[in-house]
């Protein structure tokens, strides 16, 4: 009986889990089918298979509506405010976490304040801001606030793995003459990869899609992101919805790489810093 009860409760946890796993897929396999069809196929039918295969819409994306400076111009800034967000974020994190000093928890909680501040109300003070820097129509007009609104996840993540690291392995080092910035480059930094990896996926998945930031920055043309760059699809009086289908195909491409790449660290990344600290 007990056997029977417990194969009856997996049974049911993995019937919720399949049936959430579906209903998120949907869309995503819904919008690829699409992506497939010519624009008569899905006028008359957005819901059945493709007829055939449709690929033009692909290349008529990528040329037509210059996707592929898009694309640069959104894995530069996504790229490098990342990069950013992980070295600083692990550096702040491991001076509030391994060390006591005064205004700690202070600081702490101002990083973690952070996450209460509604991004987009910050719009006009940025814009004003990087207006007087001379930063408008830069990649840095985006990879400042990128930074700087990934930073409070970031940290709290960070802090939360690194407090269950035991005081023991940087006595040792200490021990052995390494200094400080040599335990965080060699010890702490390889130790806290599942958590850098959380980070590293949740920051890029927000600068990737990210747009009220890039509509309000960048004017030029040139220096479109992604999401900009999919308003050329949607015209005045008509709306190329299958080439809009392909360009977010396109789009999606890299965030599934970086998220299949280091999806096992996320989850352990994500486990720990929901439990310890």
């Amino acid at each position: 009986m007990r056997i029977k009860k417990v194969t009856s409760k997996r049974f049911f946890i993995y019937l919720i889990l399949s049936l959430f796993a579906i209903a998120n897929a949907y869309p995503i396999v819904w919008m690829v089918l699409n992506s497939l069809k010519t624009a008569d196929e899905f006028a008359l039918d957005r819901i059945g298979l493709p007829e055939g295969f449709a690929f033009q819409n692909y290349i008529d994306a990528w040329n037509t509506a210059n996707f592929g400076s898009f694309f640069v111009n959104s894995l530069i800034v996504s790229l490098v405010s990342v990069v950013i967000t992980v070295f600083l974020g692990a550096l702040a994190a491991y001076f509030l976490s391994r060390f006591q000093f005064r205004m700690s928890k202070f600081i702490y909680g101002f990083f973690v304040f952070g996450l209460l501040v509604p991004v987009h109300a910050t719009l006009v003070p940025m814009f004003i801001l990087m207006s007087k820097l001379g930063l408008l129509n830069t990649h840095f007009s985006l990879i400042l606030p990128y930074v700087a609104f990934n930073m409070p996840i970031s940290i709290f993540l960070l802090v939360s793995f690194m407090k269950s690291f035991p005081k023991d392995i940087e006595e040792s080092a200490i021990m052995d003459g390494a200094g400080i910035l040599k335990i965080f480059w060699s010890i702490i930094l390889p130790m806290t990869r599942p958590a850098i990896a959380t980070v590293v996926i949740l920051s890029f998945i927000n600068n990737w899609n990210e747009f009220v930031f890039a509509l309000v920055l960048i004017n030029d043309p040139a220096l479109a992101t992604l999401p900009l760059g999919l308003q050329n699809f949607a015209g005045q009086y008509e709306t190329n919805y299958v080439g809009q289908m392909a360009g977010l195909t396109m789009a999606l491409v890299p965030i599934l790489i970086v998220y299949l790449f280091l999806e096992k660290e996320l989850v352990k990344g994500m486990t720990a810093g929901a439990v310890k600290g």
